[in-house]
C-alpha cells in the first residue's frame, strides 16, 4: 500500500490514499474476444450471393428469405446442402462457402453477408425502462448497450454498486461516473453475453466488520448513512466506546479501476471535534480490535469476511482482493 496522505486537522479523516489495479490485475477480467471479429452462432441469420448464379443467392433478393444457422451452426444453401459455419467469423466463413461452391463452379466468387445478429445478446437488468434481453445487430459500447434499455431511473437507481458482468466476473467499471459525471474511459466495450446489472436505490448497503457486535451489511435510509449510524446499527455501542476501537477506523472505498482508503477517528466525531462521515453505497468499513492496526493487518482480517459476501463486491476489491488468491 502506498504511504498515506495526512490530512488537515479538524477532520476525522487521518489519512487518505488511492489505488488502482494494476495491467496485470485488469487482465484477469479481459475478455480477448470483445475487439474480435463477429462469431457466427445459433440463430443468426446471413444471406449469400454467388456471382453470376442469382439461382444459388440466398436473401439478396426481395422476398428471399436469408439462411438461419441451426443450434448445431449448421447452415443450409443452394447446391452444397448443409455446411457447419458455427463459430467462424464472416471472413472465416466466407472461405468456407466458397471452397464448397468450388467443388461444383469454377472459381466461385462468394458474398456473404450478416443480416441478424441474433446469437449476439446483452442482458439489461433492474432499474431500466425497458429491460430485458437484447439483440443488436454488431457489437457495442456500454452506453449503446444502456440506450437499449430505454432510460435509467436515474432517481431509483444504485450506479455505486451497478456493474457489468461477464459470466461469472463483475468488470470493474464505474457507472456512476459514466452516467452522471459523463466519465467515457468507463465506456468500454462489450462482448455478447454480457449483463447490465443496475440495483433499485431500496437495495443499498454499506458493510461493518471487525469489532462489532453484528458484522455484515447496513441498509442504507432515505436520507443517507453516516459512519456513526452505521457502527451503531452493527452492535457498536457508541455510549461506552472505547478509543481503541474507534480512533482509527478503516473504509474501503471502490469505483470502478480504483479504490479509496481512509482511515477515519471516529471518536473526534463523537466528541463534536469534526464533522460527521457520510458512507457511499458499497463501502467496506473495518473497526480494529486495537489502536494500531496497519492496511496489511486489516486486509488479512477482512478477507474471510470478503469472501463470504464476495458476490455482492465491488469488482475492485474482487479482483485486488479475492481473484488472484483464487487462481
Amino acid at each position: 500500500m502506498p504511504a498515506p496522505v495526512t490530512l488537515t486537522a479538524g477532520n476525522a479523516v487521518l489519512s487518505a490514499q488511492t489505488e488502482t489495479l494494476t495491467p496485470d490485475e485488469l487482465r484477469l477480467v479481459s475478455d480477448p474476444s470483445v475487439d474480435a471479429a463477429y462469431i457466427l452462432g445459433p440463430d443468426d441469420m446471413i444471406s449469400t450471393t454467388v456471382y453470376q448464379h442469382p439461382e444459388l443467392d440466398v436473401g439478396g433478393a426481395a422476398g428471399s428469405l436469408p439462411a438461419l444457422i441451426t443450434s448445431d451452426g449448421t447452415v443450409e444453401l443452394p447446391l452444397i446442402g448443409e455446411i457447419n459455419l458455427g463459430g467462424l467469423t464472416i471472413a472465416e466463413a466466407h472461405d468456407a462457402v466458397t471452397n464448397a461452391y468450388g467443388v461444383y463452379l469454377n472459381h466461385p466468387k462468394i458474398s456473404i453477408q450478416l443480416q441478424q445478429a441474433q446469437s449476439l445478446r446483452y442482458y439489461l437488468l433492474g432499474a431500466f425502462t425497458s429491460p430485458g434481453v437484447k439483440y443488436p445487430v454488431h457489437q457495442l459500447t456500454l452506453l449503446e448497450a444502456l440506450a437499449l434499455g430505454g432510460s435509467v431511473d436515474i432517481s431509483g437507481a444504485d450506479l455505486y454498486q451497478a456493474y457489468v458482468a461477464q459470466g461469472q466476473v463483475k468488470l470493474p467499471v464505474d457507472l456512476y461516473a459514466l452516467l452522471l459525471n459523463g466519465d467515457l474511459s468507463q465506456n468500454i466495450p462489450l462482448a455478447s453475453g454480457d449483463a447490465i446489472v443496475i440495483p433499485p436505490s431500496t437495495s443499498e448497503d454499506a458493510f461493518v466488520f471487525g469489532a462489532v457486535g453484528k458484522p455484515g451489511p447496513i441498509q442504507f435510509e432515505p436520507g443517507g448513512l453516516s459512519l456513526l449510524q452505521a457502527l451503531a446499527s452493527a452492535g457498536l455501542d457508541l455510549a461506552g466506546y472505547t478509543s481503541a476501537r474507534l480512533s482509527r477506523v478503516h473504509i474501503i472505498r471502490a469505483h470502478g479501476q480504483s479504490a479509496q482508503f481512509f482511515v477515519v477517528d471516529a471518536t473526534m466525531i463523537l466528541n463534536g471535534q469534526a464533522s460527521s462521515f457520510a458512507l457511499e453505497p458499497g463501502d467496506i468499513v473495518f473497526v480494529p480490535p486495537t489502536a494500531v492496526a496497519t492496511w496489511n493487518e486489516v486486509l488479512s482480517e477482512l478477507l474471510p469476511s470478503l469472501q463470504v459476501i464476495s458476490g455482492v463486491l465491488n469488482p475492485f476489491v474482487s479482483i485486488k482482493y479475492l481473484q488472484q488468491r483464487n487462481n
